[in-house]
């Protein structure tokens, strides 16, 4: 339908840069430089400063970064790596991959957030990392996380895909941590024309051996050192990227108006409850997602009247085919399995108008009872 309102509309934000992208494009298509040129070191500096880390490395996807973070500590076989049960499956996918054990723990009931108390229990037990989840839009419990982890001697990663210029008392991801792994999906707060990630970092070594396994392991044309990978940031995708980064400020800033709108329109609906933000977090509102009553229900309602409603996420870790092997059931993390049946992404949006947002509100009343 014409009125359909969708739960990310890229189309209006790339409308409202169009002149911009344009160039950027352009700019790229003139250089010819499109593998690690020059505009990729131009983002990387960018993006390091925006988010308050002294390094940034390009790669190809979020699940990459956070594999070579892991493959960049020696991360491998043998080695156990805790992560949330409420996470996008990449998170647990790049622990595989680096060749780890995936130990998956509950989440916090009200944000949805690793339960650091949990990552304790599985740390005392045997683990070489910690992956905290920034879910949402605002930070997990980073200064507690990293304590624990520092307890052990484990390493705390942070997953930052969904937390571009989020903060907690003041600090962005990665300054606890060893480094977070970032995702430049295009529906993210800052996302390309396609795919693209990074690993922000404030350890020199590291960033220097994640930028030489992104390419095939070595820094110099034709000398190979070590076994790398091809995950490199192309310089199209960091056109894009620096462009949109200008904007990236102003457009966190619309997410943040536009939630707390939805949380003055949301009040008084009976079962409803609304997202929790945690005390010193700064939310960047990647996503808007509120707990319903018979979800199934209201989100087939919303989606009959043209509301693009989605869940994030309706499997657990710990329930998904792929991770069998780990011997979980139903039940294991009551948590996340109970906001795997009662959460609800509302539309949200830079460019989400007010009008918008009561549509989408008036639906959900009349869809619950």
């Amino acid at each position: 339908m014409s009125d359909r309102i969708p739960l990310v509309d890229l189309a209006a934000q790339h409308a409202s840069i169009e002149s911009e992208l344009r160039e950027a494009l352009t700019r790229a298509a003139r250089r010819t430089d499109f593998i690690l040129g020059e505009s990729v070191a131009t983002f990387e500096g960018a993006f390091a400063k925006f988010s308050g880390t002294a390094y940034c490395v390009g790669v190809a996807n979020g699940t990459d970064a956070l594999e070579l973070i892991m493959r960049a500590v020696g991360i491998g076989p043998r080695d156990n790596v805790i992560l949330p049960a409420n996470t996008f499956v990449a998170t647990a996918m790049a622990v595989v991959r680096a060749g780890a054990r995936p130990v998956v723990v509950d989440c916090e009931e009200d944000a949805f957030l690793i339960d650091p108390s949990a990552a304790k229990v599985a740390l005392d037990a045997g683990a070489r990392a910690v992956i905290g989840v920034h879910l949402y839009g605002q930070m997990a419990a980073v200064e507690e996380l990293a304590k624990i982890c520092a307890e052990t001697e484990a390493l705390f990663i942070e997953d930052a895909a969904q937390a571009h210029g989020a903060r907690q008392n003041g600090r962005g991801p990665a300054t606890h941590g060893l480094a977070a792994g970032v995702s430049f999906y295009p529906a993210k707060n800052l996302g390309a024309l396609g795919d693209g990630g990074a690993v922000l970092t404030n350890d020199p070594s590291l960033a220097s051996k994640i930028g030489a396994l992104r390419n095939y392991g070595g820094t110099i044309k034709y000398e190979h050192p070590e076994i790398g990978f091809n995950s490199r940031l192309d310089s199209l995708q960091a056109e894009v990227l620096l462009t949109k980064l200008r904007h990236l400020g102003r457009w966190n800033d619309a997410r943040r108006e536009a939630s707390r709108r939805y949380d003055e329109m949301l009040k008084g609906i009976p079962g409803l409850r609304t997202p929790l933000v945690v005390p010193g977090n700064e939310h960047v509102w990647h996503l808007y997602v509120i707990r319903v009553p018979n979800r199934d229900h209201v989100l087939r309602a919303l989606n009959d009247d043209g509301i693009g409603a989605a869940i994030h996420y309706p499997t657990p870790i710990h329930l998904q085919g792929a991770f069998r092997s780990l011997n979980h059931s139903p039940g294991d993390f009551p948590n996340a399995e109970r906001a795997a049946a009662e959460i609800l992404s509302l539309p949200l949006f830079p460019e989400i108008t007010p009008a918008q947002q009561e549509r989408v509100v008036d639906a959900i009343a009349r869809a619950l009872p």
